[in-house]
């Protein structure tokens, strides 16, 4: 193909991929597919940011005293107490989820997207207040506590029961 034809071609698909957007459709050309098969429950982690907020206090008070003591520079101080209270804002912004899809679970555990599917699950356990996913080997079970991160545990195990139901995985209430 010649630099023109790739250049008209490319312009007609950008176009055209503008207006299926404006439509809510899939994107012509491109290789990632847009799937929308999957329910997403999502947390709110509060716990270590509340134990970051406490340590930012201490050292706050910390280097308050050791300034009136007279040794120290109070300015590395300062900078070390703001950056645990970020640090404890960007885990409080950063939602916690468990995503059910027709045949995976995921989830999002050290810092990357976890996935697990139907296969790997050995079984799933619904307990009041949590939701146990308990898999074939690999890795430890997956908990879903409504104590540490705000899941909503009954919506969740209504859909886990589904999904166990489709893909044949025994589920324990307790």
């Amino acid at each position: 193909m010649s630099r023109s034809w790739e250049r008209k071609v490319s312009k007609n698909m950008s176009q055209l991929n503008k207006q299926r957007k404006k439509q809510g459709q899939a994107m012509v050309g491109t290789t990632s597919t847009v799937t929308n098969d999957g329910d997403v429950f999502k947390g709110r982690k509060y716990v270590l940011p509340i134990v970051l907020v406490a340590l930012a206090a201490l050292y706050a008070l910390l280097g308050i005293a050791t300034v009136e003591a007279g040794a120290g520079s109070q300015t590395l101080n300062w900078v070390g107490v703001s950056l645990y209270l970020l640090l404890a804002l960007m885990i409080f912004l950063r939602k916690p989820y468990l995503k059910v899809g027709r045949s995976t679970v995921s989830t999002f555990k050290f810092n990357r997207e976890r996935k697990l599917t139907a296969s790997e699950i050995s079984k799933i356990k619904v307990l009041q207040g949590s939701v146990v996913i308990e898999t074939k080997g690999r890795g430890g079970n997956w908990v879903f506590s409504r104590l540490i991160n705000r899941y909503d545990t009954k919506a969740m195990g209504e859909r886990l029961e589904q999904f166990a139901k489709v893909n044949n995985i025994p589920v324990e209430h307790q």
